[in-house]
């Protein structure tokens, strides 16, 4: 006995039984569409997910209503124009949100109707991820400027594989663009909107073609392929790499006086020249540290003197670069109060009751004639030591300090190494963390299989405040060289250029990198793993992707992806060869590690193969 479960989920997505006007009528002039379905359906978000071409100033009234979705356009029709409302996925049906697809409809004022269409795909430039819901538009007028003076002629919007297609499209030449539109005007007018270009002129055309269709008996056997005649409307292999501009515009963002020792300053980029400040209500005469991050756009500054940290107000004239309404650097003069969030006054309950609850410690310990303190120990300072058990060999011991330093007695710190039974002194580098503020590391011969003891003795680090550090002691053995794999790519068809390539997780993340410019690149130390990789070519030489910048036509530094992932195992030696213009870029991401996945459909068949399986039986969606 059991109870019934409902057969298949429905798959059927909606179908369209009228429209008025007629779906491609020519001389077409009411402003109210009418899309009649043969079931109730659901438009999601039309605002942002329905593309009317020519753009619209005015926004139109798009909703669904049981099974119809009325489109009323506010705007006057355009004489001879072929309108697009391109729906992409936003239509479901009510129950199982099953998707249309990528549905257009379209209309002429004129008596004839434009009916080529334009398509492709939009890929974040750095790592090829597909870009949802970003328009991509094209222009007849070939003038560099119109992308950031002009609204877009025709338009359509990415689905969830990043695929476009522009309908309606006339004969003739045009530019293509894409656009992440923050204001809605179809212009390309803030630096933090997303865009993509491409230099090629689009010239639409089609030809006849063929293509194949399956028909399964069922879930293992084919039941015939038919070759049905289609037209094939090209280009339809258009990629864009889509990137956002580099921050260029300077202004401060904000200030924050979190901890009583330190304020921050925050700026939307840096600058060369750091920011002049005089003390209000105090004397800025060595009273800080500076600290500013590898790009100076965070200044951190430290508050040497006691007197000032228990200040909870400082008023300070502030002088820096900042751009001005036409984007040009100008000296800027402004005050600000830096007020503590934690006042002198919280910070010395917080002292008194820890004194109180130290010295009831003491009390207890003396009653019960156990050993006490007659004086409560200063405050230490406690650096942050990241040190592995089993490091590898190309890992070097990280130390992070709260406070910045004032002194460091490199004489007490000390590396050993061990040889049969007996410690033996082992060489070290001990220098600051590039980019990292407060931050050192120990550079250490560090020979696989070989057992280490690092050791700090007390009083090695002094802070800006007087606070020392206490000793610390740790041992660590690095790994043999038989637990890791070594990882041999030889890249062909590309030119001498500088790339950068890297070993990725299944997070796409960054495992390990190495630049190279004679086309092979190696990987030591790999671990036993599943990996993915990608490169990207430095054309700058500074080891970092770059993006690009429309008013120098510059695109953003082209990356790739190995189209597959392979396995790492301990004392193998892995060698590859990739071309990696092999593919298109659109072909090139491992599906795995694509997080944009495509439309909604796939997930109700995913639920009826499930339960196939489950029963035993033959899917008929295969």
């Amino acid at each position: 006995m059991g109870s019934p479960d409902g057969g298949w989920y429905d798959e059927t997505p909606p179908r369209i039984i009228g429209c008025t006007p007629d779906d491609q009528g020519v001389s077409v002039k009411p402003k109210k569409i009418v899309i009649s379905f043969d079931e109730y359906i659901q438009i999601d978000n039309p605002t942002e997910n329905v593309v009317i071409s020519p753009p619209q100033i005015e926004t139109p009234e798009i909703k669904g209503a049981g099974k119809k979705i009325i489109v009323e356009l506010k705007d006057t029709l355009k004489e001879n124009t072929t309108y697009t409302v391109d729906f992409s996925d936003a239509i479901t049906d009510n129950n199982e949100s099953n998707p249309l697809g990528n549905y257009t409809y379209s209309f002429s004022t004129g008596d004839h109707i434009d009916t080529l269409e334009v398509a492709g795909y939009v890929l974040n430039a750095e790592n090829l991820e597909p870009i949802k819901g970003i328009l991509v538009g094209l222009y007849n007028n070939l003038s560099d400027t119109a992308f950031c003076n002009e609204p877009m002629l025709r338009v359509s919007r990415t689905d969830g594989s990043g695929k476009f297609i522009i309908k309606g499209v006339a004969t003739g030449e045009y530019r293509i663009y894409a656009l992440a539109d923050a204001d809605n005007n179809y212009i390309f007018n803030q630096r933090s909107e997303q865009i993509a270009f491409d230099t090629t002129l689009i010239v639409p055309s089609f030809k006849p073609d063929i293509r194949q269709d399956t028909v399964w008996l069922d879930s293992l056997h084919i039941d015939s392929i038919r070759r049905v005649p289609y037209t094939h409307f090209i280009p339809d292999d258009i990629v864009l790499r889509a990137f956002t501009e580099e921050q260029t515009d300077r202004y401060l963002i904000k200030t924050e006086r979190k901890e009583a020792n330190r304020f921050t300053l925050y700026f939307s980029n840096g600058d060369e020249n750091l920011p002049e400040l005089k003390g209000l209500n105090f004397d800025e005469k060595d009273a800080f540290i500076i600290e500013p991050t590898e790009k100076r756009d965070t200044i951190t500054y430290w508050l040497r003197d006691s007197m000032l940290i228990n200040q909870d107000t400082l008023n300070i004239e502030i002088k820096y670069m900042a751009t001005d309404t036409a984007g040009i650097l100008q000296l800027l003069t402004d005050t600000l109060e830096m007020l503590s969030k934690d006042p002198y006054e919280k910070r010395m309950k917080r002292l008194k009751d820890a004194r109180e609850e130290w010295e009831k410690k003491q009390e207890k310990a003396k009653k019960h004639d156990k050993p006490y303190e007659t004086e409560m120990p200063a405050e230490a300072l406690e650096p942050k030591y990241k040190v592995a058990s089993e490091p590898d060999p190309d890992q070097n011991i990280i130390i992070t300090m709260p406070v910045p330093l004032q002194y460091v007695d490199t004489a007490c710190i000390h590396l050993y190494s061990k040889y049969d039974t007996l410690w033996y002194r082992s060489p070290f580098v001990f220098r600051e963390q590039e980019g990292v503020p407060r931050s050192y590391e120990i550079l250490g011969e560090w020979r696989p299989g070989v057992e280490y003891s690092f050791e700090v003795d007390s009083l090695a680090f002094t802070d800006i405040y007087g606070r020392v550090s206490d000793a610390f002691k740790q041992g660590l053995k690095v790994k043999t060289e038989d637990s890791y794999a070594t990882v041999l790519i030889s890249l062909t068809g590309m030119s001498d250029s500088t790339v950068v390539v890297q070993l990725l997780n299944s997070s796409d993340a960054v495992v390990k990198e190495v630049s190279t410019q004679n086309g092979n690149a190696e990987f030591y130390y790999v671990k036993p793993g599943t990996y993915y990789m990608r490169m990207f070519i430095d054309s700058n030489n500074n080891g970092v992707w770059d993006t690009g910048e429309y008013a120098t036509r510059r695109q953003a530094e082209t990356t790739y992806y190995y189209p597959e992932a392979f396995e790492c195992k301990a004392k193998w030696d892995l060698t590859l060869t990739w071309n990696p213009i092999a593919k298109r870029l659109d072909k090139q991401k491992p599906e795995k590690i694509t997080k944009q996945k495509p439309d909604k459909a796939k997930a109700i068949k995913q639920r009826n193969a499930e339960r196939a399986s489950k029963k035993g039986i033959p899917y008929p969606g295969n």
